[in-house]
């Protein structure tokens, strides 16, 4: 039997519609909505595509958007001052830097420059210290829309063997932290990892997240399991994930696309990290 689908794109739309009437009862209630500032530095296509659809988004949902753009070559210092203003902004409830920046910028002084209150990214260290202790603010947008999907598919998680292929700062780890906290047990993966296809076939609940297109075959899958694809490469001007679609489908019990799997929940979760921001804010006092 083939895999059943596991529609990000519906899911995500579901999440970003409540936001949106969340939203709007906010607006009615205190003439308030939450705010989203994107800080974009240089002029990268790809990075300008990711927030230009993260601004739409916002629109979409009633969220104020911003978007700030300073030039590819914005010292460090005025790059703070932009960060440390918009900690200061009554009207701003997130802030997301868009990565990467220009290789002469210190990223992480920049993340850690971010109010933990509005780091709806979940990328500074204390926001990754919460999510450590079980605590978080906000957890990464990413996994925290890997999360979405397993619930809203009903899939159970304590109890269950997780594997997650890649240890990267933004999915790899934070996924695994959040699945263990939800009581799974929780193997990593990585390019050291002896045996891969061994440790892969022991998971009920796969994570590839690894950035090698098609990697994670179906020989390479315990029957029944159920296989979140977080991988986006592009060959030959078609979008394919981590995982050789075509070979696990058969074997799993539940899937995600690529393109349509996890990506779209990434921007959902982005929203919804937006509005518990304000929600947590001043701003929000008495609503």
């Amino acid at each position: 039997m083939a895999a059943r689908i596991i529609d990000g794109k519906r899911i995500a739309a579901e999440i970003r519609e409540e936001v949106r009437q969340r939203v709007q009862r906010l607006r009615e209630t205190t003439g308030k909505v939450p705010g989203l500032a994107v800080i974009l530095v240089g002029d990268d296509p790809a990075s300008a595509t990711y927030v230009r659809s993260k601004t739409k988004a916002c629109q979409e949902a009633g969220i104020l958007s911003r978007r700030l753009t300073p030039p590819g070559d914005v010292s460090q210092s005025d790059l703070l001052c932009i960060v440390q203003e918009l900690n200061r902004d009554p009207e701003i409830h997130g802030i997301l830097v868009q990565l990467p920046l220009p290789k002469h910028l210190d990223e992480r002084a920049v993340l850690e420059t971010v109010d933990a209150a509005k780091d709806v990214d979940g990328f500074t260290f204390a926001s990754i210290g919460r999510l450590v202790e079980n605590h978080p603010l906000f957890a990464p947008c990413t996994p925290a829309g890997i999360l979405e999907l397993l619930d809203r598919e009903e899939i159970a998680i304590p109890g269950k063997r997780a594997v997650v292929v890649g240890r990267s700062e933004i999915v790899g780890k934070p996924i695994s932290l959040l699945l263990l906290h939800r009581h799974a047990t929780v193997t990593i993966c990585h390019s050291r990892t002896v045996d891969l296809a061994a440790e892969t076939r022991r998971a009920d609940i796969l994570v590839a997240a690894v950035g090698k297109p098609r990697m994670i075959t179906g020989e390479m899958i315990k029957p029944g399991a159920v296989v979140i694809d977080v991988g986006i490469n592009r060959i030959e001007g078609k979008l394919v994930g981590d995982v050789d679609f075509d070979s696990v489908a058969p074997v799993a019990s539940a899937i995600t696309p690529v393109p349509g799997g996890v990506g779209p929940t990434t921007v959902a979760m982005l929203l919804k990290n937006t509005l518990r921001a304000f929600e947590i804010s001043p701003t929000a006092v008495g609503v």
